[in-house]
């Protein structure tokens, strides 16, 4: 589902624009640093605006008996100030809210709703600002 949200958010030009340090998936990379994601910094090795997308929790929800409910954080990150990744958490929201991304495996999402935002927050270890975006969907199955 991860793989599926990423691809939705690469697909947006607008948003390409603004995080020219990428849209990375948390299934590949579990944190942003010049290791993991060395698309993400310049060549003087400073931080540019991007994104990891990786799942929070899974947890049973509904009236079937195999129908989960899934949490996605969006972690946004830039070097320093908020208005590039303020503009990125925005467009993923019109992108995001109310979309029914389908991974390739046919698993669908009956619905992608934003939960709530964590903005002004800053990453020690990067030493860089930071907003936190979740959302919930509901699986059609529990894995």
């Amino acid at each position: 589902m991860i793989t599926a949200i990423c691809d939705l958010l690469a697909a947006d030009i607008t948003l390409a624009s603004i995080l020219t340090g990428g849209i990375h998936d948390g299934t590949d990379a579990q944190e942003i640093s010049r290791q993991n994601t060395p698309s993400a910094f310049d060549a003087n090795q400073e931080l540019k605006p991007c994104v990891l997308v990786k799942a929070e929790t899974q947890t049973p929800w509904g009236p079937n008996r195999d129908s989960a409910r899934l949490y996605v954080q969006l972690f946004f990150y830039q070097r320093f100030g908020y208005a590039a990744i303020e503009a990125a958490a925005d467009r993923c929201y019109q992108l995001l809210h109310r979309s029914r991304p389908t991974p390739e495996n046919g698993d669908g999402m009956a619905e992608l709703l934003h939960a709530d935002d964590l903005r002004g927050m800053e990453d020690q270890a990067l030493n860089a600002a930071m907003i936190i975006s979740r959302y919930v969907g509901n699986l059609g199955r529990a894995r």
